[in-house]
């Protein structure tokens, strides 16, 4: 009997080594492609500890995971702009687990841990970016050609993306899906507009850290960095639209600061290595950011709220400041809009509606157009067909003067913000240049 029991014991003591033995699941695997790099994830079960390395004649890399099983197997992916060809996985000896990356051509790979984060547990990061000499360079630029007058650069940012959907309503909305829309919409309408270009940060459905959006709005020498989101807020009664500028001090309100830390910490879900969180860190404690840059940002809010107020309710009536570090460049006055609380059911739906996309991205078009037609810069297009003003004299009627000046009433009143049709005498409107 006694040897019985102490064969019992022994194969018990056992069966949680063998069941430990290859302690990390691999609950799945995901695939962002983005046009200068291509982001794999692999979901945890709990932190593992990794090796990364290249093989050349054919391009691959190779992941070895220590002490991890995948019990599943892999989902069907459209590799369509990625630079991985394929993915395959083995189980090898010692419990290792070895996925290879087949390229399309050579990487350069750099893999990372993430804590988990929201919905997120922890993962396995590995971004493959495409050698400096192959990386494309911006397409857009504002250099004076041949002394002619250039286009305005705008640069949009739908936020969020790839790993970070952003805030999430009650209906399944996610943030990420709704900004693009409105960005793709404020894009087209820029595009039409001449003496305007934009300059899309985020082409598609992956994640850009908030470094990298800032950088990219520099190097395309943006005259402007709108960044276009939909926040959330634990009281769901929270509604409204809002603008909101870089604060070199203290957030304007408590709910400012509260978006400023939800938006900051997209760094943490979207995935951000250690080596460039150091940089990022240094970038945002730095003040780097000019007095003039901040008026110019004031400005342009200023007339984007302006039209925000003819679409929706105004979370606040005035322009907010808070520690947005996507804000944060130098020389590029920035705001961002936050369209609307996804939290509120009400917006949800409202924010679900192509029109009210549409509107959405219409009221920021205006108010950008607004802006430079009275703060232009030299050397551009617009610069050189500044509007007109008109003094408002007894007798005057929108209806007059439009046809005076050979514009439509509706032009005449988006581009001053008027909401109705009265007219006070002495007063000053501008004319717009179509």
């Amino acid at each position: 009997m006694r040897i019985a029991r102490a064969l019992l014991w022994l194969m018990l003591s056992v069966i949680p080594l063998t069941a430990t033995a290859a302690g990390v699941q691999v609950e799945g695997v995901r695939m962002w492609p983005a046009p200068d790099h291509t982001r794999l994830v692999l979901d945890l079960s709990q932190p593992v500890d990794h090796r990364l390395f290249s093989l050349e004649n054919p391009d691959r890399v190779v992941i070895d995971l220590k002490d991890s099983r995948f019990p599943g197997s892999l989902p069907t992916m459209s590799y369509d702009g990625a630079l991985i060809e394929n993915i395959r996985y083995a189980h090898r000896e010692d419990n290792q687990l070895r996925f290879v990356l087949d390229l399309k051509s050579e990487v350069r790979p750099k893999s990372f841990v993430l804590k988990p984060q929201r919905e997120y547990g922890h993962r396995l990061v590995i971004d493959l970016h495409q050698p400096q000499s192959e990386q494309a360079a911006p397409k857009v630029t504002k250099s004076v050609n041949d002394g002619k007058p250039r286009d305005l650069i705008i640069a949009i940012d739908a936020g969020h993306g790839g790993e970070d959907p952003g805030a999430l309503g009650r209906l399944g909305t996610r943030e990420k899906d709704v900004v693009m829309a409105v960005a793709r919409k404020l894009e087209a309408m820029l595009k039409r507009e001449p003496g305007f270009k934009p300059f899309m940060i985020r082409t598609g459905d992956y994640y850009l850290s908030l470094r990298e959006r800032v950088e990219k709005a520099r190097r395309a020498q943006a005259d402007l960095f709108i960044s276009i989101h939909a926040d959330a807020f634990h009281d769901r009664r929270a509604h409204g639209s809002s603008v909101y500028v870089v604060s070199d001090g203290g957030a304007s309100s408590k709910a400012a600061r509260f978006l400023a830390e939800s938006e900051n910490s997209a760094d943490l879900i979207g995935g951000v290595s250690l080596e460039d969180k150091e940089d990022l860190l240094k970038m945002v404690l730095v003040d780097m950011v000019q007095n003039s840059t901040i008026e110019d940002s004031h400005r342009v809010a200023s007339e984007v709220l302006g039209s925000l107020k003819h679409v929706n309710h105004l979370h606040k009536r005035h322009v907010e400041q808070a520690g947005f570090r996507v804000l944060k460049a130098p020389d590029v006055p920035s705001i961002l809009v936050e369209t609307a609380f996804i939290s509120n059911p009400a917006e949800e739906r409202k924010l679900r509606s192509s029109a009210h996309q549409t509107e959405l991205a219409k009221s920021m078009f205006y108010g950008v157009k607004r802006y430079f037609a009275r703060h232009a810069p030299a050397g551009t297009l617009l610069a050189t067909r500044k509007a007109r003003r008109h003094e408002i004299s007894r007798g005057d009627t929108l209806t007059g003067i439009a046809a005076r000046y050979r514009v439509s009433v509706s032009a005449i009143k988006q581009h001053n913000n008027l909401s109705d049709n009265l007219l006070r005498v002495g007063q000053v409107i501008q004319i717009p240049v179509i």
